[in-house]
């Protein structure tokens, strides 16, 4: 029996876990936390519930393969629930856009603010079914190995004209500056500037048109319970609270996996759900073909980090939905200041989470689970003492929510925490705390972005955000399914 050690269990890690499990192949994951999931790992404090992330879960089939492919049924261990509106943004004087795949409400919300784009968004639509049928569907579950698949995708790429922007793109559509910003603001969502991200992510839209949004009942937490009990059901084993720290290579192999217990395992593919920076420049610090990849890494451009401030307060809220996006002052010239200035303005846009409006389970009885999430720049660019910093950003956003949404927000909250870079970067040894690893740009994606496997040590591979096709969970599950189809080919 062919055997397998996966380092980190994000939901890259696991859904890779599954699939080589299913595939008769002995798997071992290998989590440095105390609980699995990764990026989506959480709390539970004071009787509240707090996911860390990602709570937007899309394209639920690519979640059921998982179970599918052993003819289990995911139904069995989580439950997936709809969430509608998929978003509510809401623009600082007051305007408000509920976000749905209901066609005559879409149009609708669209008419409000500008009855002209309708017809633009019609066509806005057809652009977005035509990369997401080139972009998601023929290229987003298989691996660029070398330059000669990026040529093949080139004409495809080309005719979608994938140099230009989502926010160009959809600028081209719709001429309402307010509809621009609600149908560009995905790619936030995967760590992508609007301005500078690859038209190609406008497929975002066709997803959730298609596969709607949902929420995990308990949380992504759930989700992610679920997936382990899939996994060990299956026989995998994880070991939890054991960070790897080197992989062991021999000439071009990597011959096993050691970690701070001083555990060793073996094993003929290793693959890593790690941040890539930390895979290529300390687990795989002794390998010299590895430090030169380390050296090209160092110069590409990350994405942003995340400042979260969770929070648990008093009373039900029924007219805040799941999932809303408190647009600032400012689209572009914050996007500026984040992305490029390096800066801290004193403005920001918020992603606010609020999963008890969809389980009340998730807090106490007559209390309410919220986050919210501002991106803010990475340590590369914005090197402060988030100790400092933090407290202050802090208040700044519950203000901000108090003054749209909770008018006494600071006397209902009964427990809160805030989770800054600075935390990306310890507990998830993620490179200058990016929340999303690599810039989805369009020379950092496909064969640009970490290869599904080592161009030099052929039985090692790469899973998650740093690797194609990227960031998100239909992202990350989607090259679970590329790699292991590489692993199982060389099997």
């Amino acid at each position: 029996m062919s055997s397998a050690i996966v380092i980190g269990s994000g939901f890259g890690g696991l859904a890779l876990g599954i699939r080589l499990q299913s595939a008769g192949v002995a798997t071992t994951i290998v989590e440095a936390r105390d609980k699995p999931g990764g990026r989506a790992y959480y709390w539970q404090k004071d009787g509240y519930t707090f996911d860390a992330g990602p709570t937007v879960i899309t394209d639920p089939n690519c979640l059921k393969e998982l179970w599918a492919l052993s003819g289990a049924d995911m139904a069995e261990d989580v439950t997936l629930e709809p969430v509608t509106p998929f978003y509510r943004l809401n623009w600082i004087d007051g305007t408000t856009f509920d976000y749905t795949n209901d066609d005559a409400q879409l149009i609708a919300e669209i008419a409000k603010l500008e009855p002209g784009d309708v017809a633009g968004y019609r066509d806005f639509l057809d652009y977005s079914a035509g990369v997401y049928a080139e972009g998601y569907e023929k290229l987003g579950q298989v691996a660029f190995l070398d330059f000669a698949s990026m040529v093949k995708a080139a004409p495809a790429l080309a005719k979608y004209e994938a140099w230009r922007s989502v926010y160009s793109i959809v600028s081209k559509f719709v001429k309402n500056e307010k509809l621009r910003e609600a149908f560009s603001f995905h790619t936030l969502l995967v760590g992508g500037n609007p301005m500078t991200t690859s038209a190609i992510y406008a497929l975002i839209h066709k997803l959730e048109r298609d596969g709607g949004v949902w929420f995990a009942k308990g949380g992504t937490n759930r989700l992610v319970a679920a997936m382990v009990t899939q996994f060990e059901r299956l026989g995998g084993t994880i070991r939890l609270s054991d960070p790897a720290v080197r992989i062991e290579t021999l000439g071009d192999r990597a011959t096993g996996v050691t970690t701070a217990s001083g555990w060793h395992g073996e094993a003929e593919m290793i693959a890593t759900n790690a941040d890539i920076m930390h895979a290529y420049r300390d687990l795989l610090a002794g390998s010299r073909s590895a430090q030169r990849i380390r050296a090209r890494l160092e110069r590409k451009k990350y994405s942003p980090s995340l400042f979260v401030v969770h929070f648990g307060i008093k009373g039900t809220w029924p007219g805040i939905p799941h999932h809303s996006i408190l647009f600032g002052p400012r689209y572009k010239g914050l996007l500026d200041d984040i992305y490029d200035h390096g800066v801290l303005p004193r403005d920001f846009s918020l992603y606010l989470h609020h999963p008890t409006v969809t389980d009340p389970s998730m807090a106490p009885e007559g209390h309410s689970t919220f986050y919210a999430l501002a991106p803010v720049p990475h340590l590369g660019k914005f090197p402060v003492d988030w100790d400092q910093i933090g407290p202050i950003l802090e208040r700044r956003i519950l203000d901000e929510i108090g003054r749209r949404l909770i008018p006494d927000i600071h006397e209902r909250i009964t427990t809160k925490f805030s989770y800054a870079p600075s935390d990306f970067a310890h507990d998830l040894n993620a490179h200058l705390g990016s929340a999303f690893s690599l810039e989805p740009v369009l020379t950092q994606s496909a064969w640009f972005r970490v290869h599904n496997r080592d161009p030099n040590i052929p039985n090692l591979y790469f899973v998650g955000a740093g690797t194609h096709p990227g960031a998100g969970i239909p992202g990350v599950v989607g090259s679970a399914k590329a790699t292991a189809a590489l692993m199982l080919e060389q099997r």
